[in-house]
């Protein structure tokens, strides 16, 4: 655990007593419902919650009890029902496991009934849903395989990359919805220090992350149903900057897709945090010596230098008031990609993007089956600003209010690109 967290527990516990999770992510609640998460289920959760260490607690009682009502209406058979109930239970289970920052058996048997959960998705489901398991550096990375209904052959692929504090199980639903109903076969993962891949022993260093998406692309590459010609990724927060660093790394991803995207500077990022994402990160990474982690890890995790090397379509969208990532640099890191690329940024959004939810993740599924069809390889860069009144300024994704006025940290870096 941090200095910070340990310290600043009360003010969590302040914010969850007054404003409920909204105070800690503002509208992440339609990101969550994105996720497969029911509205009414996250309220029951946090109508339980007055301080941080009740969290886990409201996350396994809902989950159990969305599980128990799955178990009988399959029981009855009612498989579509139970199969939504499952859904529902899996990413409660998930949150449960999540709140846990170490080895602790309470992860593990949150983490079981999880995997009990999916199991029963893939069971219920007319589309294929398999568990993926592989070696990996003398260890073990998972993911979750979603195929197509019917045969699949030469089908595009896309790999799903969470974020620090999400699991390949938050992304089932949008696999389904966005994915392999438009044909396309969809491997949601978990990389060194994540979910599965991390309690198995498996953690996150300086470079490991890139090697693995490679690992996941092997595997792709080897299915029947994948053209291996066109796999990208498509990835959220810190699975946003892994999926820079896996696209720097291997030219084998034709596209690209992120969301809540930086240049991963954690020393910057974790002083404006809620402390939790530092000490999972840390969990994730190993450490337990905060000011080793801040001189070995944080400090070297930027991807400043690596994204001039990426060669496939880039789009990058962002909220104009990300409290992890000012839009500065969102801005700045997209004046050093050579590839073809986009950028939108959102008014008036933060880190969640839960204003634009739905939106995005839409988005972002047609726009990386375009860019694997190769429609955007002569289209060498697209800008937009989209206000929250419906209007969208193209050619600049400034924000508005600047008034044409460029940062010195975007001119530096515009001038670094050009140079």
């Amino acid at each position: 655990m941090t200095q910070r967290a340990v310290s600043q527990g009360w003010i969590l516990d302040i914010a969850l007593a007054q404003g409920g999770f909204d105070a800690l992510h503002p509208e992440a609640k339609a990101t969550l419902e994105e996720c497969g998460h029911n509205h009414r289920d996250f309220d029951r959760v946090f109508e339980l919650v007055k301080s941080g260490v009740m969290i886990p607690k409201a996350w396994s009682t809902v989950a159990a009890q969305a599980e128990a009502r799955a178990k009988h209406y399959e029981s009855e058979g009612f498989p579509a029902t139970a199969k939504d109930l499952y859904q529902r239970a899996a990413v409660m289970w998930g949150r449960a496991q999540y709140s846990f920052f170490n080895d602790d058996p309470r992860k593990t048997v949150f983490r079981q009934r999880c995997n009990e959960s999916v199991e029963a998705i893939g069971r219920l489901s007319n589309q294929t849903i398999q568990r993926v398991e592989l070696d990996f550096e003398g260890k073990k990375i998972f993911g979750l395989l979603f195929l197509p209904e019917g045969n699949v052959s030469n089908a595009p692929a896309v790999i799903l990359g969470p974020g620090m504090d999400m699991i390949k199980e938050d992304y089932i639903q949008i696999a389904q919805r966005y994915y392999t109903s438009r044909g396309m076969v969809a491997l949601s993962i978990e990389g060194p220090g994540q979910g599965e891949s991390g309690s198995s022993g498996l953690k996150v260093t300086l470079t490991n992350y890139q090697r693995a998406i490679s690992r996941y692309i092997d595997f792709l590459e080897e299915l029947p149903q994948v053209d291996k010609n066109r796999i990208g990724l498509f990835g959220v927060s810190m699975g946003a900057i892994w999926g820079l660093r896996g696209a720097a790394h291997d030219n084998r991803l034709k596209s690209l897709a992120t969301f809540m995207t930086g240049p991963g500077e954690l020393e910057k990022s974790f002083s404006k945090a809620q402390p939790s994402f530092k000490a999972n990160m840390m969990y994730m990474s190993g450490y337990t010596d905060e000011e080793k982690f801040d001189k070995e890890m944080a400090a070297n995790y930027s991807i400043w230098h690596l994204v001039s090397n990426i060669t496939c379509p880039v789009l990058i969208g962002n909220g104009e008031f990300d409290e992890l990532i000012p839009v500065e640099d969102a801005l700045a890191l997209y004046e050093l990609i050579k590839a073809p690329k986009e950028l939108r940024i959102y008014e008036n959004e933060f880190h969640p993007l839960g204003g634009v939810a739905a939106e995005i993740f839409r988005y972002g599924s047609e726009w990386t089956q375009r860019a694997l069809n190769g429609d955007f390889a002569q289209r060498p860069d697209k800008r937009y600003y989209v206000h929250t009144d419906g209007r969208v300024i193209e050619g600049s994704a400034n924000p508005a209010w600047w008034l044409g006025a460029q940062p010195p940290e975007i001119l530096a870096r515009k001038q670094s690109s050009e140079s």
